[in-house]
């Protein structure tokens, strides 16, 4: 990180307006907004997002900002000692572009406690023209002759005890924010992060399927933690492509080809119909009812759109009431007490059967379930402990299943 890019993450922290800094500092957006996400990976974390198009501090970034004040103050003296003050105060548009990097102020500091440009350079790993290089190009650009060259090494003069303080405390309060970052990096890399498409409800195959994987990963004292988190079958994909999660479960595994992927359970289409309706076929309950099912990017919905675009190509009003959603627990409500019909795997609907009518397809329509995840180990051993949990899982729906149908023979 240079040090001119540090003082205009303070800013943007401070005022919440890249435009706003740019203006100040006579810069460009793209520059600023350049600084933030160079700041954000240094960091491991996220201090700024848009909403409603305007820039929004994260509540992280009120520690950052506190991090950065004793940084932001010493590159104020820094203005100082380069003679870089204007009538209002220090000038801000020299400070939002020291090219001083960290590391350049971290090898200053080695040949000061080290009192020798050879020595700092042996522990530092580098050649001694290319470190006498830096220190040069330093005091060029400060204006500053910062170390005396003697016989028996370097010493600093009086202005390179001064510039000594100011980039000792830089150097410290720099140190104190990248501790913080190196830790979140470690316990990112720990994290197994789990993605799976939206369950039904607490009951949901999904659901006891995480919980199963969660039980069992802990119980074995695994030295990766277990992060989940339930989205839309279109985030999952964005998601496992960008690497914010390691496993995805989805009921289609089309644009991840370049993942590996297994299929994770088999299953059949059926419909989900209001628990008093009385209609006995499809069709007459397409026809009859508004359509609320999942969106037409996930498999289950692509299939489920067809099949009923298929079934009733003349249903009334059927512009304006078939209705897509990613949320499967806003979709069973629908159902459940609104009136609608929708389509889900079988294995989806049956632990929802008592809150709904589950009406078989006129024809068998297939479907299966998959988890699709990346290179870790950890991530291929968390596949083979959820595909064990899904087999147990709707092995014992079926037999539930046959025991009702048998008591009730």
């Amino acid at each position: 990180m240079h040090l001119g890019a540090l003082f205009i993450i303070g800013h943007v922290l401070t005022s919440a307006s890249v435009r706003e800094t740019a203006r100040r500092f006579r810069l460009s957006p793209s520059t600023v907004s350049a600084a933030i996400r160079n700041a954000e990976t240094e960091l491991a974390m996220k201090l700024t997002e848009r909403a409603s198009g305007e820039l929004v501090t994260l509540i992280a970034s009120g520690g950052v900002l506190e991090g950065l004040e004793p940084i932001t103050v010493a590159i104020g003296e820094l203005c100082q000692f380069a003679g870089q003050i204007g009538a209002g105060g220090i000038d801000e548009a020299w400070a939002a572009r020291i090219p001083v990097k960290i590391v350049a102020i971290e090898r200053f500091l080695e040949v000061a406690d080290q009192g020798s440009i050879n020595r700092a350079a042996r522990r530092l790993h580098l050649g001694q023209p290319q470190l006498s290089l830096q220190l040069a190009n330093l005091e060029k650009f400060l204006g500053r002759r910062l170390f005396e060259r003697q016989a028996q090494g370097s010493v600093l003069t009086e202005e390179g005890r001064r510039a000594y303080q100011i980039f000792m405390a830089i150097s410290q309060a720099w140190n104190d924010l990248k501790s913080a970052a190196d830790e979140r990096y470690r316990h990112t890399a720990r994290s197994l992060r789990i993605g799976s498409i939206i369950p039904t409800g607490s009951e949901s195959w999904v659901a006891r399927c995480l919980g199963l994987l969660v039980s069992e990963w802990n119980a074995r004292r695994s030295n990766n933690a277990i992060s989940l988190v339930s989205m839309t079958a279109d985030d999952l994909r964005e998601a496992l492509k960008s690497g914010r999660i390691d496993v995805a479960i989805l009921d289609s595994v089309f644009g991840l080809e370049d993942f590996r992927h297994r299929e994770l359970l088999q299953t059949d289409m059926v419909v989900i119909a209001p628990p008093h309706s009385t209609e006995t076929t499809v069709a007459d309950l397409v026809a009859g009812h508004a359509i609320c099912m999942p969106s037409p990017r996930t498999g289950l919905g692509h299939a489920a759109m067809a099949f009923s675009a298929e079934r009733a190509p003349d249903r009334r009003l059927r512009s304006r009431d078939i209705t897509a959603a990613d949320s499967l627990p806003v979709i069973v409500d629908l159902v459940a007490n609104h009136g609608y019909v929708s389509f889900l795997g079988r294995v989806s609907a049956m632990p929802i059967a008592g809150k709904v009518r589950i009406v078989d397809l006129d024809e068998h329509l297939p479907m299966s379930y998959h988890v699709a995840f990346n290179h870790r180990k950890a991530a291929a051993d968390a596949c083979a402990v959820i595909i064990a949990a899904a087999a147990r899982i709707t092995s014992e729906a079926v037999a539930k299943t046959d025991a009702v149908r048998e008591s009730a023979a």
